[in-house]
């Protein structure tokens, strides 16, 4: 096995053979990068943003067909989803719907209800989700919140 040192980065690349100028290339640029984001780091240290876990949605409304409506299934749009395909990632996340009521609960008056994704819903990128408790109708055209886990990578 080969062992080749890529000359900006100091990283050892080992058991890479013919045609590896360009990985070396690309591992020698990359660390470029990572050196010139960590100086800009060093002089912004403790002013770090949090890091939003959750994608952003809008509800739709309930799940129907011309006369009926499915209240205990509702379609939600993900923000950035554009096909069916694209909807896999999202199958069987969490989804919060964040509301403010007027009595304080436990020191808060956010309240939280809780779904999961559970399929998609056409062709266009809307998935169905159910909720532990119906949402109510208030709720369309409101955020919700589809969380990054439970992850299946």
């Amino acid at each position: 096995a080969q062992a080749i040192l890529a000359p900006a980065t100091g990283l050892r690349l080992s058991g890479l053979k013919g045609g590896c100028c360009e990985v070396v290339f690309l591992f020698a640029m990359a660390g470029e990068q990572i050196t010139a984001s960590k100086s800009k780091k060093a002089v912004k240290k403790g002013t770090r943003q949090p890091v939003r876990l959750y994608c952003k949605g809008i509800v739709l409304g309930y799940k129907r067909s011309k006369t009926n409506t499915y209240a205990t299934t509702s379609l939600v749009k993900i923000d950035g989803v554009r096909t069916r395909e694209d909807t896999s990632f999202y199958v069987g996340k969490r989804v919060a719907f964040v509301y403010k009521a007027k009595r304080e609960v436990r020191n808060s008056k956010y309240r939280v209800m809780w779904g999961k994704v559970k399929r998609p819903h056409g062709n266009s990128g809307v998935v169905r989700a159910k909720f532990r408790k119906n949402l109510p109708p208030r709720a369309f055209g409101g955020p919700v919140r589809i969380m990054m886990y439970p992850s299946k990578i």
